[in-house]
């Protein structure tokens, strides 16, 4: 399908007192998980997008090269006033080209979804979201875990699994 990645994953990159999870779970547990153990290829901004790129068409590429888009819901993302780049376009593309299945995590309890953008709630009525739970922290090196028995349920089938 010309696709590289399996899922480009989106996620709040100008905060600072979650940063350290959700940056913790964005560099490490989601490429330990879904890479290492499942076999997927994700992009991450930070990670496969290059310094000295033009980053609005480097994530645009990215974005038509990945299979699915994975956004992270915190509140965060939910209070800041401007979306970034990546979250507009991943739904311009997801909801006007229909040509990319998004994928959502609720890294934290949102509460009631009306400070979303009128885009993300349409897809979160649509498909709703996967919670992450504390709980989940114990266990986030198994992929066998609720949390990612559902993401993997979302992801791309693996054609060259083993």
């Amino acid at each position: 399908d010309g696709k590289i990645y399996d899922a480009y994953v989106i996620y709040p990159r100008n905060c600072v007192n979650e940063a350290n999870f959700v940056e913790y779970f964005v560099y490490q547990i989601m490429p330990d998980i879904l890479e290492n153990k499942c076999g997927y290829q994700l992009c991450i901004y930070g990670r496969d997008i290059y310094p000295g790129e033009d980053t609005a068409s480097a994530i645009e590429k990215r974005m038509q090269k990945s299979r699915r888009l994975i956004i992270l819901l915190t509140q965060q993302l939910i209070n800041s006033k401007e979306p970034a780049y990546d979250q507009h376009i991943a739904l311009y593309n997801a909801l006007i080209q229909d040509d990319a299945k998004v994928i959502l995590l609720e890294m934290e309890p949102i509460g009631t979804y009306e400070k979303l953008q009128e885009s993300l709630r349409f897809i979160i009525k649509r498909q709703g979201t996967i919670k992450w739970k504390e709980q989940h922290t114990v266990h986030t090196q198994s992929s066998n875990s609720k949390f990612w028995k559902h993401v993997r349920y979302h992801m791309p089938l693996r054609l060259n699994s083993s």
